[in-house]
């Protein structure tokens, strides 16, 4: 078996943080399996995209395990009169991450890239990677739940 795992994680209330933490750590232990594919193509949020109130947690535990060298496509409509703006960042660590902070995330794409076929993020690390929707100044984050992470493994071959 390789090691490794892949996790995300979901807004909650400020009691559930400790609980959320926990399970990270648990699922980083748990999530692990030999297989024999190539690296994948994966939607983020398959047919719904990249957009507000749609519950990325769940999504990624579903969508799990992810692996080194897998590419995340993100999907979202550029900025129009009907359209909210959706950005892509990297937050900083996991405490940046649970308080939707973006004083020290790194863009990975602006509110234009997402448009037509989207924009492809490849997990070239066995590290966590912590996304966030960056607009309007976190709330898409902390209150449209626009936020999961990934710790990808390496695949074995069997």
């Amino acid at each position: 078996m390789c090691p490794g795992s892949q996790t995300s994680l979901k807004k909650g209330n400020p009691g559930a943080s400790v609980a959320l933490i926990g399970a990270f750590f648990v699922l980083v232990l748990l999530s692990s399996s030999p297989v024999t594919t190539i690296a994948s193509k994966i939607n983020v949020g398959g047919p719904v995209n990249w957009t507000f109130g749609f519950n990325y947690t769940d999504w990624a535990l579903k969508s799990a395990p992810f692996y080194v060298n897998d590419t995340l496509v993100f999907k979202y409509d550029p900025p129009n009169s009907t359209t909210h703006a959706h950005s892509v960042y990297l937050a900083k660590d996991l405490r940046s991450f649970l308080a939707c902070d973006m004083s020290r995330a790194q863009l990975a794409g602006d509110v234009m890239r997402g448009a037509g076929e989207g924009f492809q993020f490849v997990l070239r690390k066995r590290k966590t990677y912590f996304f966030v929707c960056g607009e309007k100044a976190g709330f898409h984050c902390s209150t449209g739940l626009m936020r999961f992470f990934v710790r990808p493994v390496r695949r074995c071959h069997v």
